[in-house]
Formats: C-alpha cells, structure tokens, sequence
C-alpha cells in the first residue's frame, strides 16, 4: 500500500509530505521510502498560528479559519506528494494535523487539539485519509504522545544493545526498545522564542546554531531552568507549548536579572535541551542515541548533546537508511496503514493507556471508504527500512 503521511510540528515551521511503499512479509512490516516533499504554510496562515498558540486567547472564529487553512495546506502538499513521489498512485493518506493544545495535568492528559480539517484534504486528493490520531489513546488513559513510539520499538527491536529514538523537534521526545517514551522536555521551542523576541521577529530560530556557538553558558538561568518540576515527573509524562513558551522564558530571565546578551541566553537554552536529553538517554541506559528531527541540523546543539553523552554514540536516522528530516512523516504514514488494516498504532508501555487501540477517524475518499480487510494475525512484530 502507497501511503501518505503528513505532519507538522510544534515549531511550525513546515509542512511534510513523507510517502512510503508499506507491505507485510509475515511479521515484518517493510518500508520503502519514495521521498519527501515540504512546504511552509502561507504568511498568514503562518501569523495565525502564531497568535493562536498558548497561552494566547483565541476566538472560535480563529479556530474555524485554522482548522481550514490548514486543511488547504496539508491537502495542496498531499497532491502534490502524490503526483511526485507516488506517480498518481497513493491509496491513502494520514494526517497528523497542527496541534493547537495538549492538555495537561500533571501526568494525565485530559485531551488533545490538531487542526487541519481532513475534508480538504479527502476532497483534493480524491483518497480516504486517516486523522485525529491521538484522541483514541488518549481516551483509554493514554498520552496521545509520543506516537511515534510504537514505529520506534518495531523499527529498533533487532539492533544490538539498547538503542535509543530521539526526535528533536519544538519538543524532544525518545524512545526506548521496551517501550519507554515520554517527552523530555524542550527540543527547539525555547531556542525558537528567544531567537524570534532578540531579533524582533526576524529570525525564526537559530540556524546553524550560530548563536548558540558565539555565547556561553550561563550557569545561573541554566540552575534556574533546571528547576522545573516536569524533569521530575515519571513516565510516561508528555508536554508542549502550553508550558515551555515565551512567556515561561521572560519569567525564568526576570527571575535571574541583569541583562543577558541573546547569544548568551540562546547558549543556554541549547545546554538546557542537550542536558534534559542527555539525563532521559542515560536513565534509560541506551547505548546508542538516533536522531531525527529539525534539532539535528543544529550543530551546536548536537556537539553539545554528544559532549553530555561520552561513550554513546549519537547519529542521525540516516545512517540507517531512515531520512530524519522525513522520519515522523513515514512514521505517521505506518500508523495510517496499521489503521486501514484494522491494527492498533500504539504501545501502552509507551503511552500509559490501559490498552492498544486503533486510531484515528477515516474520511471517504472520492470511491468510498474502500479498506483493506482486517489482519487476523495480529500486527507487524518488526519495522524493516528497505533501500
């Protein structure tokens, strides 16, 4: 099955296309990636999501226009990946959506938001998409989050020792081999704030991490930083921009005073993500770390992580054949298939929920909802990448 995965992530910053070729072989689900396509989202879409992210009030007319703009602009890219990388022949599509909200209390969470009406999508494409994904686990007591993990444990089951997924976006999260997951902390969204509110809006994060190398360490806002009470929390434990936004920063450097240089502020923060990173990765006991995400192409912030980590190995998923800027995309793609199969997309020893459930809702394509029938068998024991 040629499917279409979609994501965007917290740092909002594109939208990705991933497609995949997936087939069963026994146990075996095979992966072979046909490519990726991206696209940021138009200006105003772009300002509107900015301004509707918390801890902003938002009306329900900015919902709706979101909830539809964003449909327009997933259901542009998934054209355009089909036509692409597909050759017109995708059979489905799965959306993660943007997520707006992430509900959390303490270690439970209450629900979670993505907009990106998959009507839109369904309409332009003419294919059945799967959406709304993590409502399901959720509701039986799950985290919604990271869903990425049941991918992980499949795809790393085989490897030697005790490797590690970590996917380094607006939020870090990893992934153990049993399961274990949980999101450490911030990824990018803090370095993001402070690059955007020290240029006045005109950087959109740090690239190259160039700021981050020409600053140093403060050892004060970092202790500061440290003492926030979600590193302390058990696992499963899942979070987002409800908590590290900007306004959290502005709190954390008035709290410490003076005048801090951006370089110096921004140095931080990346020390912040590579030390909260580095603690999960070792509390886990991984002996390899594979990164993926929009982090992994700051270098300042990956020496730093590799610095906390001596003796582990920390490499990019495309060593294994597995493009980490696309990695969440296909893995969206993978839960789209369990779905269409009839097969549960999640862990609970990775989500906490009281059981495995099959995600998301469906929304026809232009013949029907046409699916393939349900596997008897059970799902997909490993996740092998083909070249």
């Amino acid at each position: 099955m040629r499917v279409i995965g979609l994501m965007s992530g917290t740092s909002y910053d594109a939208v990705d296309a991933a497609a995949a070729d997936l087939r069963r072989d026994g146990d075996v689900l095979r992966l072979r990636p046909l490519g990726m396509v991206s696209e940021g989202y138009p200006e105003e879409v772009r300002e509107l999501l900015a301004a509707a992210l918390p801890p902003a009030a938002v009306t329900m007319a900015q919902v709706c226009r979101l909830d539809t703009w964003i449909g327009q602009t997933f259901a542009a890219l998934a054209v355009r990946a089909d036509r692409e990388l597909c050759a017109g022949r995708a059979e489905l599509v799965a959306s993660h959506g943007q997520t707006l909200y992430h509900w959390t209390e303490g270690t439970t969470v209450r629900g979670s938001l993505q907009l990106g009406q998959p009507a839109w999508i369904a309409e332009a494409t003419g294919l059945p998409v799967v959406a709304d994904l993590r409502a399901r686990d959720i509701a039986a007591g799950g985290q919604g989050a990271p869903l990425v993990s049941l991918f992980d444990t499949l795809w790393l089951r085989d490897r030697p020792g005790t490797p590690v997924a970590l996917n380094v976006g607006g939020i870090a999260n990893l992934t153990a081999p049993d399961g274990t997951a949980f999101d450490t902390g911030p990824g990018c969204a803090l370095i993001d704030a402070a690059a955007r509110g020290f240029s006045g809006g005109r950087l959109r994060h740090d690239t190259d991490g160039r700021l981050a190398a020409a600053g140093r360490v403060r050892g004060d806002l970092l202790e500061t930083l440290l003492r926030e009470p979600y590193y302390a929390l058990p696992v499963p434990r899942t979070t987002g921009k409800e908590l590290f936004h900007p306004g959290y920063l502005r709190d954390a450097l008035a709290e410490v005073g003076g005048t801090l240089s951006a370089e110096d502020v921004i140095a931080t923060l990346t020390a912040l993500t590579a030390r909260t990173v580095a603690d999960a990765v070792r509390a886990v006991g991984a002996t390899e770390v594979l990164a993926s995400g929009g982090g992994t192409r700051n270098p300042t912030l990956m020496a730093m992580l590799a610095d906390a980590l001596p003796g582990v190995p920390v490499r990019p998923t495309d060593a294994l054949g597995l493009p980490s800027d696309a990695k969440e995309a296909y893995a969206f793609a993978v839960l789209g298939y369990l779905t269409a199969h009839g097969l549960a997309g999640t862990d609970p020893a990775a989500t906490g929920a009281r059981h495995p459930s099959v995600l998301g809702s469906l929304t026809p394509g232009r013949a029907g909802l046409r699916l393939p029938p349900p596997v008897p068998d059970g799902g997909p024991r490993r996740l092998v990448i083909e070249s």
